[in-house]
C-alpha cells in the first residue's frame, strides 16, 4: 500500500510540473508578441491533393461532410452514397462517422491564387481559389497569332500583337464607329485590334465555321473576366451581294464573351448564322461591326 501511495503522489507531483512547465511557455510567447495574443501557428502543405477526396479526387471543401471507416480511409458524402457506404480500400463500411478532424483542417486551409507567380497578391480558402482564378486579372492570355506561341498577361499580350503581328490598318476597330472586318474562308478568323494612342489596344476576335446549315461567326474579346477588362457589346451586320435591303442580317450582343484562349472548337450559342446561299462565290466574307465599350457600374 506504501509503494502504491508513493507512486501516486510521484505521479502528481510529474504532471504538476508538465503544467507549470506549459504555463511558462506560454507566457514566454505571450513576452515575445509583446503580451498580446498568441499568434495562430502556421506550416506547409506540399501536397494538396491531400485535400482532395481520394475517391472522386474532388476538393474535399466542396464535397463535406467526410467520412471514415474504421481503418482511417476517408470518402466524401456523395461518393459514400455512390459506394453504398462500403470503403473501397479495405471494404468496411464508411458513411456512418464524420472525420470531423479532416474536415477542421479543409476548414483552416488558406492558399494562394494559381496566378501568384504572374503577380497576383490574393489568398482564399482551399476550394475557393479556383473561382477566383476565372475573374483572375493576372490570368495568361495567348496570342491569337497562327503558329505563336507567346502567352502572358492581357495588356502585355496586346502589345505583343501590336509589334510582332499587326500589319494591316484594316484590322483596326474604333469604338463606336462602324468597322469593315473581312473574314478570309481559309484562314477562318480575323483578328481586330482597338485603335489607341498607346500599343495596348484589346483584341477582338471574328471567326467563322462552316457547318451544314452555314456560316457560324462569333465574337470574343481576348480577356480575362476580371471588372472593368474587355467589356464591350457589339452590333454585327451582314449584307448579302447584291441583295438589296432585304438580304441583309443582324446580330447584337449586350456584353461580348471573353476568352483567355482562342479555340477553333464549333459553338454551341453566341453566334450570327450566315445561310450558304447567303454568300457569294468570293472566297471571303464582308461584314459590318459597331463595338461599344460597357458604362462602368456606379
Amino acid at each position: 500500500m506504501a509503494g502504491e501511495a508513493s507512486s501516486s503522489r510521484q505521479k502528481r507531483q510529474r504532471l504538476k510540473r508538465q503544467r507549470l512547465k506549459r504555463q511558462r511557455l506560454v507566457e514566454e510567447e505571450e513576452e515575445e508578441n509583446g503580451g498580446g495574443d498568441v499568434v495562430a501557428r502556421s506550416g506547409t502543405l506540399l501536397n494538396l491533393d491531400l485535400l482532395d477526396c481520394p475517391v472522386c479526387f474532388d476538393s474535399l471543401k466542396k464535397t463535406k461532410p467526410i467520412f471514415r471507416c474504421d481503418n482511417g480511409h476517408i470518402a466524401c458524402s456523395s461518393c459514400c452514397t455512390k459506394l453504398r457506404h462500403i470503403c473501397p480500400s479495405c471494404t468496411l463500411p464508411i458513411g456512418i462517422y464524420r472525420c470531423r478532424i479532416m474536415e477542421e483542417v479543409v476548414k483552416a486551409i488558406i492558399v494562394p491564387c494559381p496566378n501568384t507567380k504572374h503577380g497576383c497578391t490574393e489568398t482564399f480558402s482551399y476550394g475557393k481559389e479556383l473561382v477566383h482564378e476565372k475573374k483572375c486579372v493576372f490570368s495568361m492570355c495567348y496570342c491569337p497569332a497562327p503558329n505563336c506561341n507567346y502567352r502572358g498577361l492581357y495588356k502585355d499580350l496586346y502589345i505583343h500583337f501590336y509589334r510582332t503581328h499587326y500589319s494591316h490598318m484594316e484590322d483596326k476597330f474604333n469604338c463606336g464607329r462602324p468597322n469593315e472586318a473581312w473574314l478570309r474562308i481559309n484562314e477562318k478568323m480575323v483578328v481586330l485590334q482597338e485603335l489607341k494612342i498607346s500599343d495596348d489596344g484589346p483584341l477582338v476576335v471574328v471567326q467563322c465555321f462552316n457547318e451544314p446549315g452555314g456560316w457560324y461567326v462569333t465574337v470574343n474579346c481576348i480577356a480575362p473576366s476580371a471588372p472593368g477588362v474587355g467589356e464591350y457589346s457589339f452590333d454585327l451586320k451582314y449584307q448579302a451581294p447584291a441583295g438589296g435591303e432585304k438580304q441583309i442580317m443582324r446580330f447584337y450582343s449586350s456584353e461580348m464573351n471573353r476568352i483567355q484562349k482562342v479555340s477553333f472548337q464549333t459553338p454551341e450559342k453566341d453566334f450570327m448564322l450566315i445561310p450558304h446561299y447567303f454568300q457569294d462565290r468570293r472566297n471571303s466574307i464582308k461584314m459590318t461591326i459597331w463595338i461599344h465599350r460597357l458604362q462602368k457600374k456606379t
